[in-house]
Order: C-alpha cells, then structure tokens, then sequence
C-alpha cells in the first residue's frame, strides 16, 4: 500500500520539477498573515518568496532563505528594516532547499550535492558561483529530496532522505546524516536509518547536533510518532532504526532492536518536522523572547494529508539544563511541547498556512517561513 504522506510527496516532486524558478510575488497578498501567534507577541509578513523554506540569519541581520526551486535568497535587513527579497545565487541542483551562512560562506543543499558559495557580511548577490563540495543521493532515484545543513565544531552536516517510505536501499547516502569537513572532504555517515531527518538544528551553548525526522507510514495508526533528537550525544554512528523499529524500540518483523536509538523528544505521528531552531539562552537583544522560552526549540510541523489531516504548526519544546524539560511519554506524544504558532487548518481540514523554515535573528526575532503562501513572518514579543 502507497502511504498518504508519500503520494502528497510525490505529487509535490512533481510540481518542483515542472515549475519555473521560484521568483518574488507581488500583489495584494503580500503583507497577508495566515500564522497565529500567542497573547503577547506580534507576526508580520516581511517577505514574499516562492517556495520558502530552510532559513539562516546573516551577523548583519540578513536573512537567506532556500526554496524549493532552483534559487537562494536574502531578505535584506530583516532584523531592522526588511528589504524586497533578492536573488542571492542560483544552483541547477534543485530542490535547494538547505542554505546556512557560516563565516566566509553560503552552504547550499540541492538534491544532489552540497554547494559552498563565497561570501563576505553584507553581501546580496553571489560574489562567485557555487563550488559543489560533497554528492549525495549519489545512486540517483526520487524520493525525499530535500537536503538540509548544519555546521558545528568545525564538522558540516547534511540530511540525506530515504528513496521510498520503507525499502532497502542501495544508495549509502540515503537515510542518513552525512557529515564532513567544511571544504566537502572526509564525508562519512554520522546516523543511519533515519529515514528523513530534515530538521536539522544546532545548540548553540553546546554545539551539539539535534535532528528532527520524518518517520515512515504503513504502520498502525499514530505511529510511529515523529521525533527529534540530539545525535551528537550518541557515539559512533547511531541507528535510528527506519525500516524495522520504531517507537520506544518496537521491532517490525521480529527485527533486533537493541542497539537502536531511543529518541530523546517525540511528535504525534505525521505532524512532519521540517525546520528546527534553538532559542539561545543568553541572548539579550531588542526583540528577545520571555525567559521561559530562552534554551528551548522551536520547530516546524509541516502536517500530513492522514486522515484526519494533521495540523501544520510551530512547536516549542522547553530544556532545561540543556536538556528537554520533560522526559518522553510513551503514551503521550503531546506531553512535552506545546504549540506556539497555530492558525494554519481548520476544523474541515482546509489549509491556511504550513510553516517551513525557523531561525533566530540576531537582535532576537523569531523567524518562520511558510511554503504554502511563499511567506516570511517576523515573530517579536510586544513591547509596551
């Protein structure tokens, strides 16, 4: 049987690849505002951009945003006062979804490779054209193709989905977390059978590597539930267990699940995480968040077409002592986060919104894109 999930996914792969590169919208829909916020916090629409979707903040405040398509953007001055989107570069790789400024350059991820792109603080359009450093889904195929990065501690990550929803592959790459030095070189598997860990977000007080991963269908219903989990506390290469366990190491087919990781946050099965970030603990600027919010993670559930839908939101789930506030229930995937933007379906299941991408800005921002309507949202406390 052919999950729900992977036919809306399908479906999707084929609008990538038949449409025109993402471009800017314009119109009256421009400073619409589909996401919800809570009782004293404010969004504002800032940017209109095709097909938004991962999001990283530049040190002058700057924001990049990937797309679905073929291109990168930058939102300039999204911290202050927010320019009309430009295109920053261009990479014929698409989906180039993944994008991660780090010093002295641009990190793309396309479904077919990493890309390095030369940058200086400041810059808005690419001083130079991309330099693919590292190949993945090196065996070709469809399936999950986006590919999202991370940098921490001098290692670069990227997300690599499976081909399918439940198969054996024979691409080394696929359903993995790859790693490698910055430069694309010394590229190893750092998790395995992690069927799509598209959430990629670093701690920043510790460095350490957290993945949010989409699991697979095809099982009873509500499992198995989504996931999100600190891989760097795991040694070695940690198996995540896609195909043959799930949950709180049940086993599929009589498989062994010993050695398999128990994740340390769950989601309700199919909610999709797609964007992760931490809210750092000691940031102090204009637009910080309340202290109850400072160390915890914010991430976007991009929803499912299961039935009933599942409801795309942001969640936030608090830490405490670096770690999650709450340990997991097992009987209760709703036990250790709460949701922080809604909005985005309503009781007939129509869809409003579905949030994407998250970063936090420099001086504090809450940034959100939203694939549906090609929006950026600016999330500030309100200031009295």
């Amino acid at each position: 049987m052919v999950s729900h999930r992977f036919l809306a996914f399908a479906a999707a792969c084929v609008l990538v690849a038949a449409a025109p590169a993402a471009a800017p919208l314009t119109g009256q829909a421009a400073g619409a505002v589909a996401l919800t916020v809570p009782t004293g916090f404010v969004a504002e629409r800032i940017a209109t951009i095709t097909w938004a979707r991962e999001l990283s903040v530049a040190p002058n405040g700057d924001l990049f945003v990937g797309t679905s398509g073929n291109a990168i953007y930058v939102v300039p001055d999204a911290e202050g006062n927010p320019g009309e989107p430009r295109r920053f570069a261009s990479v014929d790789d698409r989906p180039v979804a993944g994008v991660l400024v780090a010093g002295d350059a641009v990190f793309a991820g396309g479904q077919g490779g990493v890309y390095k792109i030369a940058y200086r603080t400041g810059d808005r359009e690419a001083r130079s054209g991309p330099q693919k450093i590292a190949s993945v889904r090196t065996g070709g195929g469809r399936g999950h193709s986006t590919t999202t990065i991370a940098l921490s501690n001098g290692t670069l990550y990227a997300s690599v989905g499976s081909s399918c929803n439940a198969c054996d592959e024979s691409d080394p790459t696929r359903a993995t977390i790859q790693a490698m030095t910055p430069d694309g070189k010394n590229v190893r598997a750092r998790a395995v059978d992690i069927r799509n860990a598209i959430a990629l977000a670093v701690k920043p007080e510790t460095g350490a590597l957290w993945a949010g991963v989409a699991g697979r269908d095809d099982l009873e219903h509500g499992h198995p539930y989504e996931i999100f989990d600190d891989v760097t506390s795991h040694a070695g290469t940690p198996d995540y267990g896609w195909m043959k366990c799930y949950d709180d190491r049940k086993p599929i087919g009589g498989a062994s699940c010993a050695n398999v990781v128990v994740p340390k946050v769950v989601f309700p099965a199919y909610d999709t995480p797609i964007g992760a970030a931490f809210y750092p603990l000691d940031l102090k600027g204009a637009h910080a968040f309340p202290a109850r919010y400072r160390g915890g993670a914010f991430v976007t559930l991009h929803g499912s077409w299961h039935q009933p839908p599942v409801p795309p939101r942001v969640a936030f789930v608090p830490f405490r002592n670096g770690e999650p506030a709450k340990a997991v229930d097992w009987s209760n995937p709703d036990a250790q986060w709460t949701e922080f933007g809604g909005g985005c379906q309503s009781a007939d299941g129509a869809r409003a919104c579905r949030p994407s991408g998250v970063a936090v800005g420099n001086d504090g921002s809450l940034f959100v894109s939203d694939d549906a309507n090609g929006a950026v949202y600016r999330v500030r406390p309100v200031r009295l």
